[in-house]
């Protein structure tokens, strides 16, 4: 299992990398969102069929935060964005992430 530990709080990541994964994404999905979701090699991602808000964190290659946006609601685009490589989704209120700050995917 792979996480991030954000003030002593262990997020399980899920990693979304194949093409099936990253196009169904969390559509459809009815259950409550307990997970981060890491769409590698993504920088813009909708959240059209999807049934609750989320946190999006904007990702370079080396992880560091270049951008965060809270509560984004189903229906909505977030455009490929410059020096973004990775995107990662999230419950919204899961946890505080802030820009510059750099993440540490551990294996468990």
């Amino acid at each position: 299992m792979k996480y991030i530990e954000k003030n002593t709080k262990k997020i399980e990541v899920i990693l979304m990398n194949t093409f099936t994964k990253k196009l169904k994404g969390l559509m459809f999905k009815k259950e409550p969102i307990k997970e981060a979701y890491l769409f590698e090699n993504t920088n813009g991602i909708h959240t059209f069929f999807m049934k609750q808000n989320i946190d999006v964190l904007y990702l370079d290659k080396n992880y560091k935060i270049l951008k965060v946006t809270n509560n984004l609601k189903p229906w909505k685009v977030l455009l490929p964005q410059k020096k973004v490589k990775h995107t990662i989704e999230l419950p919204t209120n899961l946890a505080t992430f802030i820009e510059g700050e750099i993440l540490t995917i551990k294996e468990k």
